[in-house]
């Protein structure tokens, strides 16, 4: 049987509005990040805090195709978009003052997708 991709229909609409912004902003970051998203969930990226804190800069914009979970501390604000987000990510994020996205609300704010890394 030949694989599909995922079946959540969510998750399908997330994946088709980023390779519709791919092309229409001629951004290659959203369709590296739907590639990524189009992965079994057993292999999507699992990205916890202290990596976060470790590999980011105070004030930059990441975007992790996957789960953010709550392990390690955030020492400076970052704006971070996830597929997900675990509770005690998001509590540890907006203590730091940072801010937690969804991936369609950072292609609103960022058609174009400058400056903008990813990390998991």
């Amino acid at each position: 049987m030949k694989r599909t991709g995922p079946t959540n229909e969510h998750t399908r609409k997330l994946i088709a509005d980023l390779r519709h912004e791919s092309a229409t902003q001629k951004a290659v970051l959203w369709s590296r990040i739907a590639e990524d998203l189009e992965q079994p969930t057993r292999k999507r990226r699992v990205v916890n805090l202290s990596r976060l804190n470790r590999f980011t800069k105070a004030n930059e914009t990441v975007v992790v195709p996957g789960k953010v979970l709550g392990s390690g501390m955030l020492e400076h604000s970052i704006v971070i978009a996830a597929f997900s987000f675990s509770n005690g990510a998001k509590e540890r994020i907006e203590q730091a003052k940072g801010k937690c996205l969804t991936i369609t609300e950072l292609i609103k704010q960022n058609p174009k997708g400058k400056d903008i890394r990813i990390i998991g």
